[in-house]
């Protein structure tokens, strides 16, 4: 069987005006760099001055199939040669938080790969402004709180890390964490042991991801080593019974990205995902996009979509959204969490 996947553009919302509001939620696993429409791709190439290999829309879309997650990273890097300046990652911020409003979406926690921008020369602080301005009017204008999650790329070195964390100095007033994403296998995260425990020093926040193709040692690893407050995919760990009792005995949550795992043949189908035997565990369990331009839907669609193939009740989908807002790094502002949770608890399901 082939596992090569032809992605289709995400669907755009079909209910009435009548029906009931998505269910109000978190957003805790997604790389702003993974929200580049087709369309923002050609509009900011065009602006910097920079050809795509690609005819048009259509025959970029048409890229988007992957096999597993390194196909999709030579995509996802490659195209990231259209964001320049700092109104770029503005309006890639800004489109965002649009489409998430949309969808239910009432606190962001947003990753950003600065090392894949340095790289080819774009000043971290061009990126870090750009992103900060959207994220500081997110509120006002699209009724999103948020914050904003510096992620360091595994398959660089450590020191490319560290580097990469000093230059983030000036700026970490608007840094809440760091991550650990790109590249899982053959990348333990115990390789980043020094620069998370710098970051910790800093006063920053601590996540990672693991157990999406790593192994579930992966997941271990970043508890023990890194001591992450938050596991990133952690898909795998359900084949360590241990590791499930130890995830749920520390209440440890999870940033499951289900759309994303099937576009990359961590899963077969939605249908085959493990979400209703980790929430019957009593795992904490979140539903979020990961990269949704490419992986056919956001937020809301996420949503619907493990709704529908695993059919998930309302008291599921209540539980998904409460653990989103109970896992978000909200410490300075339990008032908010508060309220936020009381809309979840008070959302009537169509």
């Amino acid at each position: 069987m082939s596992h090569t996947v032809s992605v289709s553009p995400h669907p755009s919302p079909t209910a009435s005006s009548t029906a009931p509001g998505p269910v109000p939620k978190a957003e805790l696993h997604l790389h702003i760099e993974g929200t580049l429409e087709p369309a923002q791709a050609f509009a900011f190439a065009a602006r910097n001055g920079i050809t795509l290999p690609y005819a048009d829309e259509a025959e970029l879309t048409a890229a988007y199939a992957f096999e597993d997650l390194q196909s999709f990273l030579d995509l996802y890097y490659a195209l990231m040669a259209v964001l320049r300046t700092e109104r770029d990652f503005f309006e890639l911020a800004d489109a965002y938080l649009a489409r998430a409003a949309e969808q239910g979406v009432r606190h962001a926690e947003i990753f950003f790969d600065p090392q894949a921008h340095t790289c080819r020369g774009v000043p971290i602080g061009t990126v870090i402004e750009g992103l900060s301005r959207a994220l500081a009017a997110g509120e006002e204008r699209h009724g999103i709180s948020t914050r904003l999650i510096l992620c360091f790329l595994r398959d660089q070195s450590a020191e490319s890390a560290l580097q990469t964390l000093e230059e983030a100095r000036p700026y970490l007033d608007r840094i809440t964490a760091v991550g650990l994403d790109s590249a899982e296998v053959g990348h333990p995260p115990s390789k980043f042991r020094e620069v998370f425990a710098a970051a910790e020093a800093l006063g920053l926040r601590k996540v990672a991801h693991a157990g999406e193709e790593g192994p579930p040692a992966y997941i271990v690893e970043a508890l023990d080593v890194l001591g992450v407050e938050r596991i990133d995919h952690g898909l795998r760990c359900v084949e360590d019974p241990a590791l499930v009792e130890r995830l749920v005995r520390e209440r440890m949550p999870l940033t499951l990205c289900p759309l994303s795992n099937v576009r990359l043949r961590a899963v077969d189908t939605l249908a085959d995902h493990p979400l209703p035997g980790m929430l019957r565990a009593g795992l904490m369990a979140t539903v979020n996009s990961d990269d949704p331009a490419y992986f056919g839907g956001y937020a809301g669609e996420n949503f619907d979509a493990v709704r529908d193939a695993l059919a998930l009740g309302e008291e599921e989908l209540r539980t998904l959204a409460r653990n989103s807002f109970l896992a978000a790094f909200l410490d300075d502002d339990e008032e908010r969490r508060a309220r936020y949770l009381a809309e979840v608890e008070s959302h009537t399901f169509g």
